[in-house]
């Protein structure tokens, strides 16, 4: 099965969850400030946590732009909140157990990792305008180069 992230222009879809908190987000209560949404597989795993440590070396500067950002996995509750703490994450980590927020970005599908097939989340970021479009989408992230990637785009990005 190919994947199909949201695109560019693309409005995100309606989703409730909370964070590791356990405060609530949905897509109406994201609109009225830009957002960057990234997907990461798993919570603790060599990339996903270069990835999430990137972006919190880099917090300072999206809080400046401002804009949010905001990570989901299908990881657990008790996962998000180690993972968070650990790695002193400045930012919300989301649910998604029944991935049925990443599947409605389309970032939920066939994976292959050491000659096997499973299902997973494709590591993917969107930068979403305060009115809830999609204004660019980051396929097969590299996590070491994520952040100023990211922020490079955003600072010229009229939200």
């Amino acid at each position: 099965m190919t994947i199909k992230p949201l695109a560019m222009g693309d409005t995100i879809p309606d989703f409730q969850t909370t964070d590791e908190t356990g405060q609530d987000y949905s897509s109406k209560s994201l609109r009225g400030s830009p957002v960057i949404i990234y997907f990461y597989p798993r919570d603790n795993t060599p990339g996903c946590t270069l990835q999430a440590c990137d972006l919190r070396d880099n917090y300072e500067h999206f809080l400046k732009i401002p804009i949010t950002v905001l990570g989901i996995s299908g990881c657990s509750l008790d996962s998000h909140q180690k993972f968070k703490t650990k790695n002193s994450l400045p930012f919300p980590l989301l649910l998604d157990e029944d991935h049925r927020i990443a599947k409605s970005f389309g970032v939920w599908g066939e994976k292959k990792f050491m000659g096997k097939s499973f299902e997973g989340i494709h590591r993917t970021t969107f930068v979403i305008s305060k009115t809830g479009n999609i204004l660019k989408t980051y396929l097969k992230v590299k996590p070491s180069l994520h952040s100023s990637m990211v922020l490079e785009d955003v600072r010229n990005l009229r939200f």
